[in-house]
């Protein structure tokens, strides 16, 4: 069962422009509110709208969220010395 069944398509949609509008106001604002988590959940909508064949503009992402060197699987391990 999808996490977003029984959600209707303007419900879907407008959970997807609610992401992209607080992507807009941190890069208007220079902020870096929107994270990773926002990001990847973006992710599932949009794949959940095209699966509905829902149209929709994909979300221009600031480079601080583009670059996957940010996300901590890619963060390189701090070691302590002896």
């Amino acid at each position: 069962m999808s996490e977003f069944a029984g959600l209707s398509d303007h419900f879907i949609t407008r959970m997807y422009e609610f992401i992209r509008n607080e992507v807009q106001a941190d890069v208007l604002a220079g902020t870096r509110l929107i994270g990773l988590p926002a990001k990847q959940r973006a992710n599932r909508l949009f794949k959940e709208i095209e699966r509905r064949g829902l149209f929709c503009r994909p979300i221009e992402w600031p480079d601080h969220l583009v670059d996957l060197s940010h996300e901590p699987g890619h963060w390189p391990l701090r070691t302590t010395a002896n």
